[in-house]
Order: C-alpha cells, then sequence, then structure tokens
C-alpha cells in the first residue's frame, strides 16, 4: 500500500485524493512532485545510496531546486544540508563522509532530512526506528510528533505494537490487503489491534 501511495506500484482501481484532489501517480517523481515523501522500511536499499555521501543523500531528491543549468550549486547544497545537520542532531564528521558509515540512526535523520527539505505536505514513515538504537528512536519519535504538531500529515507504518500506540492519533488495522478496522488512539488496546489484525478462527484458536 505505502509503494503504491508513493507512485512506485500501480494501483488497479480506486483513487488516491490529497486534499480533496485525485492525484494520477505513475512514479515516485509524480509523488514527489504531489508533496508526498517516504521513509522506506529499507532505508540501506532503498532510502539511500550508501555509496555516496550524506551531502549528495540529501540533494538527490532535491536537485529541481539545488541545480541550476544542468550544475548543482554545491554551496547552496552544502548551506542547506547544514542546516538539518542542526537542528536534527544529525552526528556526521563532515559532509562528505559516505552515508554507509553513519549509525542506524544517523542514516535515518539524513533520509529525513532531505524529505523536510521538500516541504512535504504527507510524510510517510515505514517502520521508521527499525534497527535504530533506544536514543535516536526517542529522537525520531520526537521528530514525528513535532512535525504532526506543525500541521503536517504523517503515516506510521509499524510492527511494532507500542510504537503504534505511542504515536497514532487514529489507527488502520489492515489484513488481507483490506482495511480491517478503524481505532482512535483513546481506545485502542494491543489486544483490540490484535484482534482486527487476525482472522476470527486465529483469535478463537
Amino acid at each position: 500500500m505505502v509503494r503504491l501511495i508513493f507512485g512506485a506500484d500501480q494501483r488497479e482501481g480506486g483513487d488516491i485524493q490529497l486534499d480533496g484532489r485525485t492525484l494520477a501517480l505513475r512514479s515516485p517523481r509524480d509523488a514527489i512532485a504531489a508533496g508526498i515523501g517516504l521513509l522506506t522500511e529499507d532505508r540501506k536499499l532503498q532510502g539511500l545510496s550508501l555509496g555516496h555521501t550524506v551531502r549528495e543523500n540529501f540533494g538527490l531528491p532535491n536537485l529541481d531546486w539545488l541545480a541550476a543549468d544542468g550544475f548543482v550549486r554545491m554551496r547552496r547544497e552544502r548551506e542547506e544540508f547544514a542546516r538539518y545537520v542542526e537542528t536534527l542532531r544529525i552526528k556526521v564528521p563532515h559532509q562528505e563522509q559516505h552515508a554507509r558509515n553513519l549509525s542506524g540512526g544517523n542514516q535515518q535523520k539524513v533520509v529525513l532530512a532531505k524529505w523536510l527539505a521538500r516541504d512535504c505536505e504527507v510524510l510517510i514513515f515505514d517502520e521508521p526506528t527499525r534497527g535504530i538504537d533506544v536514543g535516536a528512536k526517542y529522537e525520531i519519535y520526537l521528530l514525528i510528533k513535532k512535525l504532526a504538531a506543525e500541521g503536517m500529515a504523517v503515516l506510521v507504518i509499524s510492527s511494532d505494537l507500542p510504537e503504534v500506540l505511542l504515536l497514532a492519533d487514529r489507527i488502520l488495522v489492515m489484513r488481507a490487503g483490506r482495511i480491517a478496522g478503524e481505532l482512535p488512539r483513546a481506545n485502542a488496546t494491543q489486544e483490540k489491534i490484535l484482534e482486527l489484525a487476525m482472522p476470527a478462527t486465529e483469535v478463537a484458536a
């Protein structure tokens, strides 16, 4: 579902709407242009180019405004990325550090920085704290809550139920490709989520 919303997979039916307008998403490029960003489940394979520098990774989805006449304005790229290194507290010795050499938490922050630079309307976090240490996980939680409080639409997909209950304002549970139920945070428990996620026969067993 996340790949479909981001234009990476083609839908077989239905519409994708944002702020009342129907989107024609044929590729991730279309989704990005529509104001949708995605922090992928596997940041090392899909979210980052590990052999490139953190600066270059930051710039990749932002070349439309960081480049001119076919050339990247590297000074502006460095200045823009430096702002996010400070505000997101990315621990990196210099901007030419290769992404593969960062910890999981700092890699995730680099991915987040490149989407924040696009001022997305919708930001999707797919398993946002997988492979991240406890300290960085707490920072990611604070950032997600801050973005939501500032008015960004934040969609979090997680297999960690305590994480879902901590972050979500409302919870949609999917089973076999369909929404099995919706729970407001005030009424949500792990037991209720599992009841919706599992077929009735499995719950009875």
